[in-house]
């Protein structure tokens, strides 16, 4: 996961450690069930943490590679699950990390987490690196969650809800906004902690979008 702050999760990595356990979220179970019908041979996790969602894709044959903002999450990572996995250190508001294309995108809780133009980066750099006929699937929280309206208010749909961490909670209007260009095509709900939408993309053969 990533914000504006990158000592608020080197501080929560290092204070709660393995905080989400490691199993893996119901929307990785579903992503990866997913990419092994495409034949998904390699994929990239903006925001990996300390890897609870990316083994069950390397059980299943995918290759991964992460980016993670906090260095304790990398060191967790490697401490718990070896080298099965290539993670660079940084911000995905930084990407590319590396020139390479990738069949599968699997972005979990993150993208709620950034403001308006950080978003849109994201889902432009995340679709450029994925290749012809790739899919890359978003998890963002939604507005039906408790915490929707609570807090300090940053700007439309956006609040800050706790320790100077903002959310943008997505609408099916919003996904559209920002996702229409990047070659979405189905929109699910589903509930994690927080109730999400499941966001799937394909960038086909003669894409002209973002």
């Amino acid at each position: 996961m990533v914000n504006e702050k990158p000592e608020f999760w080197e501080k929560s990595f290092i204070e709660k450690q393995e905080m989400w356990g490691f199993e893996p979220s119901r929307s990785a179970v579903l992503t990866k069930d997913f990419f092994v019908v495409k034949s998904v041979k390699n994929m990239l996790i903006p925001g990996i943490g300390y890897g609870r969602n990316a083994q069950i894709f390397i059980d299943h044959g995918i290759a991964v590679t992460g980016i993670e903002i906090s260095q304790t999450a990398i060191e967790m990572a490697r401490k718990h699950y070896g080298n099965t996995m290539t993670i660079f250190h940084g911000s995905v508001t930084d990407m590319p990390f590396d020139n390479c294309y990738y069949d599968g995108i699997f972005c979990y809780a993150l993208i709620h987490l950034l403001d308006s133009t950080q978003r849109q980066k994201l889902i432009r750099d995340c679709f450029h690196q994925l290749s012809k006929n790739g899919y890359m699937v978003f998890t963002a929280i939604s507005k039906e969650a408790h915490t929707y309206g609570k807090g300090k208010f940053v700007s439309q749909d956006r609040y800050e809800v706790f320790d100077g961490v903002s959310l943008f909670f997505y609408e099916r209007e919003s996904i559209h906004a920002e996702f229409d260009q990047a070659g979405l095509f189905e929109i699910t709900e589903i509930n994690e902690n927080y109730p999400f939408f499941l966001i799937k993309c394909r960038k086909g053969n003669h894409h002209t979008g973002i």
